[in-house]
Order: structure tokens, then C-alpha cells, then sequence
């Protein structure tokens, strides 16, 4: 089987979890082939270098979503390139349309209905598609002033929400500038026989970007789409805006961009696979059919815990209290992850604990917005546990230590978990928490805030409290520091559920069902399956199995 896995911003570029997610996919089902098709998202995807694909990648074909557009085309008669703006006015005003949300032209009276605009929106994506692929330039008309006319008449129009009515011009080229990247898909060879039309199916490992040619795939030559989210892309474009500083003009037409491009891959999808139930929620109220989604959870490398599970093992059959109760927080230092809460709360816990540490594993730091938060923490530690020395010829010492994962202190992860009697997330926000399965691999009790998918992650094997109330947290802490025998039961109960839930082997078996499945039930027409008469043709659709060798 041929597979083609999409990405955008991920493989092969990544090297953290998702790019790992990715190889270890595509080693563990070593008897398919496979061709990548990567999307970069920024000029700092392309910084960190490719990985070297593994042998079943057959090849690697990347294009950029950032960057001066391609060179403009000049070519074909006036009449020609007349045909050629008339058509894109009217694609592109369909589209415009759909994401400013206008009535139709033909009744403005009736009010606009979800399903139309979704009609509305794919018929224009798809009408933009077949445009560049019969005459190209789609980038240089986006930016052109048909598509400004058609996004100033579209939002102006009767009926739309009065935000967009008093949209100005600086707007209106921001927004056709951002949906100039994003639809830059559309004019990718890609769309060939021998390109996805060559594929049996399609793998879109990520929302967003990543699905448009997995939709312009089954479109042209009829190849099914499998769609993977682990994270909700629609909810980190919307927050992606805010961050940005763009107007609410602008971030309501490109955050109804980004619904309504979800909403149509997952109904062209043959498949949809969440990697948890929180993530299907958002799917679901997108417009994903229930009836075709599966939830896969993300398949993590037990190997790299093993040995300090092995030893959580041996340290459950001598329970004993904790003469220096340790706590410990292991991530990146990033603001949504709640670091002022946790040193509060450990604030909390030192006042009825005063022999209690607490260390802060973070990941190497590789941008100034993760850094200038790492600071403030630090200067936040400084002032609530100051390195007062018990007397005036000892040396002060705080109970607070910040380390960087790969220090003597924790060259690897698994040390970091290890060093904790408690792992703690206090996380504000979160998507799968990665980081909160792997201190269940290490054995470890944990406390964690209930966001995102952590109390589908932890089940009844750890303790959850609400997020930002440091009090809850550090009480819940103190319980398990208190309480070692329980802290040693959630610590093997969370160790047998991620064994048997979370691991490489159950994520790429699952993929292997979904694969064949879907294969026997969208066969890609190569050829008619009918002859001339009318009479079907056997083998043209030959069956699916697994076969041992490729």
C-alpha cells in the first residue's frame, strides 16, 4: 500500500514529539510505502534541518507557506487572462462570502444557515483549485484588487455581523495577505498521476494547512483522506491571532477560514482520528460525523521510562515517608503552562511542610517569549523563598531550583520524573499532556489541573484539581506526600494504564486497522471498473491484506 502522510510544519522538519510521532508510524508499519508531502510553516521549521527518513519513505516533497509568493504568471492572450480574473472573481467571491458570512445574492431576506456557507465555502476553495490548476497564478491574483473588491463587498453586504461593515482597507490586505499563504496549497504538482493520484490514500497528520491537499486529492483523482489531530487546530489558530495583535476584523474572517476548513475536511474525510476525547468534542461541533471518528491516542516511547518504572516497582514494596518530600514539575517553560500557580502552591506546601523541595525540569529554552517567562519565574521564586541561612556562617539555600532537562541534575527525562516523590502539572491550558504520560510511564503519583485531555489521560490513577487555585494543588499534593502507600498505588495504577493505553505498539496497530479499513472501502477508480458493455471487470480493485513483505 501507498500512503501519503501530509504534514505541515512536522515531519520531517520537527524533531520534538510530533516528528517522533511520525517515524516511529511510519517504522512500525515498515511494509508500506510511504511518501511525504511537508508543508513549512515558518522560516524556523526549516532552522533545525530535516531528520533522515527511514526506508520506507520513498521520497520527500516539501513547499513553503511563508515567504514572497511564486513568481507571477505572464502568459496566454488579453482574452485569456480576461477569462481568467472573471473566474477567480467568482470563485473568490464564494469564498469571501462563506467567511464574511453574506446571505445569498439570489433571496437576501432569508437568513444565512450554516450549511450554506459551508456549500458556499467549498465551492469556491474547489473552484480556486481547478483555476490554478487550469491557468495558475492563484497567489498573484489573491493579492490583486479583485480579491479586496470582493472581500470589502462581501463583508458590507446586507446581513453580515456589523464588525465587518466598518472594515478598512489596511484590514482588508492583512486578510488577503494571510489567506494568500494559507491557500497556497492550491497551487502546488501535486495533484498529478504521479503524485497523490498515485497513492492509495491520504494521511493528514495535522489539522489546518495539511488537509488541503488531501482534500484537492480525493477531489481530482479520488484518493480517501484520513485526518489525525492531536491537538485542535482551529482552537490554537483563533489563540495564534490574539497573540499576533491582529484586529477583530481580521481574526473573525480568518478564524471562520479555519472553522470552515475543518468543518469540510472532516466531511470529505474518510476517517477522522482524535488523539482524545477532548479533542473529538471540537471535531463533533465542527461538523465531524460521529460515525466516522475513531479515537487513536498517541503512541510514546515506554522504552526511554522503563527503568525508572522498574524502580518505582521496588521502591512500592518498601513504602516509607519522605524525610525530604520532594516535588516535582517537568516541561516547557511556557506561560500557559501556569509556573506562577505552582510556585505558589508550593508556597502552600513549604508552610506546613518547611523540609519540602521543589525542582523545576525545563526543556532546553529556544525562543525569547519562553525565556522572558522563564525569568519571570525565577524572580517570582526569588522573592517568596529567598536564601535566608540559618545562621550567619552557613550558607543560604533555596528550596526552589530551576534545572535544564540534559543537566548532571537530569540528563534525561526519565531523571527528571524520577527525582520527584509527586509530579505536578499546572498547566492553564493544555492539548494531550505528553508530558503528564510519561510521568505515568515512570511510575510516579501525579496532581494535575483538569484541562485539555488530562482527566481522560489519567483516569482514576492520579488526582486532579481545578486549574489556577494554587491552594487545591498544594493540598493535594501535601495528601500524596503525607500519604506515601496511596502515593505508591496511583503511582503503579498510572504505570499500568499508559503500558496499556499509550505505547507505540497499540498507536500503530490501530493506524494498521484504520489503513486497511479504509482502503477496502474507498478503492481509488485507477480504472473503470466497467467495460464498454457495461459488464464489470474483475480485478480491477484488487482486495486488501497484510502481507508479511513489502
Amino acid at each position: 500500500m501507498r500512503i501519503a502522510l501530509l504534514t505541515e510544519g512536522g515531519y520531517p522538519y520537527a524533531r520534538g514529539e510530533g516528528g517522533a510521532w511520525c517515524d516511529r508510524l511510519v517504522r512500525g508499519l515498515a511494509h508500506h510505502d510511504f511518501d511525504v508531502y511537508a508543508l513549512s510553516r515558518s522560516p524556523r521549521t526549516e532552522a533545525g534541518g530535516r531528520v533522515d527518513p527511514p526506508p520506507p519513505v520513498q521520497r520527500v516533497r516539501a513547499e513553503r507557506l511563508w515567504g514572497e509568493p511564486p513568481a507571477p504568471v505572464r502568459g496566454g492572450g488579453r482574452a485569456e487572462r480576461k477569462a481568467r480574473r472573471a473566474a477567480f472573481r467568482w470563485h473568490f467571491g464564494d469564498l469571501a462570502a462563506a467567511l464574511a458570512g453574506a446571505p445569498d445574492s439570489a433571496d437576501r431576506r432569508r437568513p444565512v444557515q450554516v450549511r450554506d456557507r459551508a456549500d458556499r465555502f467549498a465551492a469556491g476553495l474547489y473552484g480556486l483549485a481547478e483555476l490554478a490548476a487550469e491557468h495558475g497564478g492563484l497567489p498573484e491574483l489573491i493579492r490583486s484588487e479583485d480579491a479586496l473588491t470582493a472581500l470589502e463587498a462581501a463583508c458590507r453586504a446586507p446581513g453580515v455581523r456589523p464588525l465587518l461593515g466598518d472594515i478598512g482597507v489596511t484590514e482588508l490586505l492583512a486578510v488577503a495577505a494571510l489567506l494568500e499563504h494559507q491557500l497556497r496549497p492550491l497551487s502546488l504538482p501535486w495533484y498529478g498521476p504521479g503524485e497523490l493520484g498515485s497513492a492509495d490514500l491520504c494521511h493528514a497528520v495535522s489539522g489546518g494547512p495539511a488537509t488541503l491537499p488531501g482534500l484537492l486529492a480525493k477531489r481530482f483523482c479520488g484518493t480517501p483522506l484520513i485526518v489525525t489531530e492531536y491537538t485542535v487546530r482551529v482552537r490554537e489558530a483563533l489563540l495564534a491571532h490574539r497573540a499576533a495583535g491582529l484586529t477583530p476584523a481580521v481574526r473573525v474572517l480568518l478564524g471562520d477560514y479555519h472553522r470552515l476548513l475543518a468543518g469540510e475536511s472532516y466531511r470529505q474525510a474518510a476517517l477522522v482520528t482524535p488523539g482524545s476525547t477532548h479533542v473529538r468534542r471540537w471535531q463533533e461541533r465542527c461538523g465531524a460525523p460521529a460515525d466516522r471518528i475513531r479515537t487513536v491516542h498517541p503512541g510514546i516511547d515506554a522504552g526511554r521510562f522503563a527503568r525508572a518504572g522498574e524502580e518505582a516497582e521496588a521502591e512500592a514494596r518498601r513504602p516509607a515517608a519522605h524525610t525530604d518530600p520532594t516535588v516535582a514539575w517537568v516541561g516547557r517553560a511556557d506561560p500557559a503552562k501556569d509556573l506562577v500557580a505552582l510556585l505558589h502552591a508550593f508556597h502552600a506546601i513549604q508552610a506546613e511542610e518547611p523540609q519540602a523541595r521543589l525542582r523545576i525540569f525545563h526543556a532546553p529554552v529556544t525562543d525569547e517569549r519562553c525565556a522572558g517567562y522563564l525569568g519571570h519565574c525565577r524572580s517570582l521564586a526569588a522573592q517568596l523563598f529567598p536564601d535566608e541561612a540559618a545562621h550567619p556562617h552557613a550558607v543560604g539555600e533555596s528550596p526552589v531550583t530551576f534545572e535544564e532537562i540534559g543537566s548532571p541534575g537530569a540528563p534525561e527525562p526519565a531523571d527528571a520524573y524520577a527525582a520527584g516523590d509527586v509530579v505536578l502539572l499546572s498547566s492553564s491550558a493544555e492539548g494531550f499532556p505528553l508530558n503528564l504520560v510519561e510521568a505515568m510511564f515512570c511510575g510516579r503519583p501525579t496532581v494535575s489541573t483538569d484541562v485539555g485531555a488530562v482527566r481522560e489521560v489519567i483516569g482514576g490513577t492520579g488526582l486532579i484539581v481545578p486549574p489556577r487555585n494554587p491552594r487545591a494543588l498544594a493540598d493535594a499534593a501535601l495528601e500524596l506526600l503525607r500519604g506515601p502507600e496511596r502515593a505508591t498505588r496511583l503511582g503503579a495504577a498510572a504505570r499500568e494504564r499508559a503500558l496499556a493505553l499509550f505505547t507505540v505498539t497499540t498507536c500503530v496497530h490501530a493506524f494498521r486497522d484504520a489503513y486497511l479499513s479504509v482502503v477496502a472501502r474507498h478503492p481509488v477508480p485507477r480504472e473503470p471498473l466497467h467495460d464498454a458493455t457495461g459488464a464489470p471487470r474483475p480485478f480491477v480493485a484488487p482486495a486488501e491484506a497484510l502481507t508479511p513483505c513489502r
